[in-house]
């Protein structure tokens, strides 16, 4: 094991000594140090995490925008311009998708958003379909734990509106599945990105869901809350669901709607419903096809995976996913503290938590080493070129 301020790593190697080409210097002295009371507890870090989000979080400034998808549901999301330059001089925009039933509103989005604007990106977050109060479904459709139709709308959009610039792909949680998945689905998806970070994700839902379902670390009542949490959701949209006006799936019965009341677990919400919505045949085939596991191994760009040790809602038998892939792959990292709980990091000297985070600092230090890296690349290509020609 290592000590507590100490992060597992792996890096991408350079080829030239003199260290103008070199790919990702990326800082492994990014040591994570908890508040020395209570931030080596993963509990009380997901816990403040769930309830306060983050300390005095600010409100960054954007607009919202909104897609009509294929099949009539409206996806939005939030854009926020960058407050400063950024280091490389280089037009990057941060794609961001936030954890379940998560939105641009959320604090934790928010405080991330704003040190990316302050340190030079360009940032879009998507609302998750169904996630905010105050926008109504258009289809009898909303956010699945794979389902990429929107991620991947926002991102054409900024293709389309911002021709020149390149992206960095960011996810939390249920978003880092989303966008790992997305990235891997096709090569195009890859076009323009310099690298994609994921955040507290478990990468396989089929192995994840029996260990949700034990009480070890308090997962079984984690689960409890978050299939709570989603059953309001879905609730507040049950006209736009389960309404007699609404051409529901062939699959999606009206016993499902009793069945979700009583649900206890996100794997009965899961199953009754969310897949239904997609026309899988059983959980086991949506868990599969929804997962990014089986698209990691398709992702060229550089990845860098992020984790605690101590989250209660990713069994550590979970980790041996990216540890393995990083062991492979040359382009992925894998960062792994030993606190932090799930989308915690938080960060103080003693008792109270600082309002940026390990994580908002990890993210974007790692994206501006990526930059710096891709901008020595293309200025040794030019000295290569320029030596080729004067032989």
């Amino acid at each position: 094991m290592l000590p507590p301020q100490h992060t597992k790593t792996r890096t991408r190697h350079s080829t030239d000594s003199q260290g103008l080409c070199s790919p990702c210097q990326f800082n492994k002295g990014s040591r994570y140090i908890p508040p020395l009371i209570w931030g080596k507890s993963g509990h009380i870090q997901t816990a403040l995490y769930g309830k306060m989000g983050r300390v005095r979080s600010p409100h960054p400034y954007g607009h919202r925008k909104f897609i009509t998808m294929s099949d009539g549901a409206t996806s939005t999301f939030d854009l926020f311009e960058p407050l400063a330059e950024h280091c490389v001089g280089d037009d990057i925009t941060m794609v961001i998708c936030p954890g379940i039933a998560n939105h641009s509103e959320k604090q934790y989005i928010r405080t991330f958003v704003d040190y990316a604007q302050k340190n030079g990106y360009r940032c879009a977050v998507l609302n998750h379909l169904g996630a905010l109060p105050n926008i109504e479904l258009t289809s009898p459709r909303m956010f699945t734990y794979g389902c990429t139709w929107e991620f991947g709308a926002m991102v054409n959009y900024i293709k389309k509106t911002y021709p020149l610039t390149q992206l960095v792909v960011v996810g939390f949680s249920l978003g880092g599945n989303i966008v790992c998945k997305y990235l891997g689905e096709t090569q195009a998806n890859q076009e323009k990105v310099l690298c994609c970070v994921s955040v507290c994700q478990g990468y396989s839902a089929l192995r994840a869901q029996e260990t949700f379902m034990q009480w070890d670390q308090c997962r079984r009542f984690y689960n409890f809350l978050m299939a709570d949490n989603m059953k309001k959701i879905i609730l507040s949209h049950r006209q736009a669901l389960f309404g007699d006006h609404v051409k529901k799936p062939q699959s999606l019965e009206d016993t499902d709607l009793s069945r979700l009341y009583t649900a206890t677990s996100l794997m009965q919400i899961d199953d009754n419903v969310m897949r239904k919505f997609h026309g899988y045949n059983s959980l086991k085939e949506y868990y599969e096809e929804e997962s990014c596991m089986r698209y990691l191994h398709r992702i060229y760009v550089p990845l860098m995976l992020v984790n605690a040790a101590d989250d209660p809602l990713v069994h550590e038998s979970l980790l041996a996913i990216p540890k393995s892939l990083s062991e492979k792959r040359e382009n992925v990292m894998f960062v792994l503290p030993l606190h932090g709980g799930h989308l915690g990091f938080f960060e103080g000297s003693v008792l109270f938590p600082e309002p940026l985070t390990w994580m908002d600092k990890l993210v974007v230090e790692y994206a501006n080493a990526i930059c710096q890296w891709e901008r020595n690349k293309s200025q040794c290509s030019d000295t290569e070129l320029v030596e080729a020609d004067l032989e």
